[in-house]
């Protein structure tokens, strides 16, 4: 009784139950959120189809993350390349199998279509990146042990190599709000590879010059015209217009922004209350979820929303700190990255604050393929945990 007593003890010690009620609340804010939305813009049949749709995703989040959980560091370790090349043929994959009713309504080839089902490979490809990142990593330094400018230049050339195929096809999808998010991923990465700051500073000043002379030249016409040249689009102009002058053109480009704006606003400190919305706000379920939030609850809902990101954050950083495995602490750092910008960028993004880029916010925005990729990243972190418990309680393992 005392040795089930133990065993009992040892295996939720393993879990870390911290992560698990931080996406548990987020996970029930959603389901309000979507049940809101759709009450106010669909059918009452199409509002429950809705909700049990997210729900069943849910589902199928939490059995994704147990099935994660049982690989350990070796096993994740070798599986990276099998999964980034997998990933790959995905995203190519999807530019021939591509949703043709997705690709009329936003001239993006990123969605599969098969039968009557739809599914965005490249939130899946996140997770997959971040784990041969942070292979490419590790090993790289094991191999260079003794830090130099030299050795420094070659890694990011590595990171950069098995980013490009993944840029060039997004590119290829028209897909920019995902390729900034990689982009993101590949920035925090760099960040805690142990690459000298002499290299990473200059590369910052000359990404954010070009990205400002960019921006410059989407003013005039003539900025434009280059802007074209480069493989600049029209409805990427139309966003940044819209971003600038949010209230120039409230009845056509401008309009979900400015509506998004609207709902925010009116909720005031407290909000409406839950399921009184009273300001329309296009794809409010998924892109613009965070209008909902907004609006019903308030600044101070907004607030609590945001404390729970952070309280999740805290947790995956904690358990990263207690791991000391280096090859899991690259996957928590991209992790981590992943998460972040989705929230700044998707609550930006409501608020006026960045461009509109189409982002869904973790945890909380309708859809399946945003949901799975997130919890697959919530499935490595605590996988951490899991088994760095395991290896503490066996006698005949030793944690390297």
């Amino acid at each position: 009784m005392d040795t089930s007593r133990k065993n009992t003890k040892d295996s939720d010690s393993r879990i870390d139950w911290g992560i698990i009620f931080c996406v548990l609340m987020l996970a029930l804010i959603g389901l309000a959120s979507i049940y809101v939305a759709a009450s106010h813009d669909s059918s009452a049949t199409s509002v429950l189809k809705q909700v049990v749709s997210q729900l069943v995703w849910y589902v199928i989040g939490i059995i994704a993350v147990v099935i994660i959980m049982q690989f350990d560091s070796e096993q994740l370790w070798k599986v990276a390349p099998i999964v980034y090349w997998a990933g790959i043929l995905l995203l190519a994959s999807v530019l021939v199998l591509y949703s043709r009713v997705y690709f009329l309504n936003t001239g993006a080839k990123s969605w599969f279509s098969l039968f009557g089902l739809t599914f965005q490979p490249s939130e899946v490809m996140k997770p997959a990146y971040i784990l041969m990142m942070a292979r490419v990593i590790v090993q790289h330094n094991d191999d260079h042990p003794i830090r130099s400018a030299q050795s420094d230049w070659l890694l990011l050339g590595k990171m950069l190599l098995w980013t490009i195929p993944i840029a060039v096809l997004l590119k290829l999808q028209n897909d920019f709000g995902t390729m900034l998010v990689f982009f993101a991923i590949l920035g925090g990465m760099i960040i805690v590879s142990g690459i000298t700051w002499k290299i990473i500073l200059p590369s910052v000043t000359i990404i954010f010059g070009v990205a400002g002379t960019a921006l410059a030249l989407v003013i005039p016409e003539s900025g434009r015209r280059i802007l074209e040249k480069v493989g600049f689009q029209a409805y990427q102009f139309a966003r940044v217009d819209t971003w600038l002058h949010p209230a120039s053109d409230t009845s056509n480009q401008g309009y979900q922004l400015w509506q998004s704006m609207k709902a925010i606003g009116s909720g005031g400190i407290f909000g409406t209350g839950f399921n009184q919305s009273h300001v329309y706000v296009p794809v409010r379920e998924s892109d613009m979820i965070f209008s909902v939030i907004g609006e019903n609850f308030g600044f101070f809902g907004s607030c609590i929303l945001i404390l729970l990101y952070f309280l999740l954050i805290y947790q995956m950083i904690k358990v990263t700190f207690d791991t000391r495995n280096v090859f899991y602490a690259y996957i928590s750092s991209g992790v981590i990255m992943m998460i972040l910008f989705h929230v700044f960028e998707n609550v930006g993004m409501s608020i006026g604050l960045l461009p509109l880029t189409g982002i869904p916010l973790p945890f909380v925005s309708a859809g399946g393929s945003a949901l799975i990729g997130n919890m697959i990243g919530i499935g490595l972190i605590m996988s951490m945990q899991y088994h760095n418990k395991s290896y503490m309680f066996g006698e005949d393992k030793e944690f390297s």
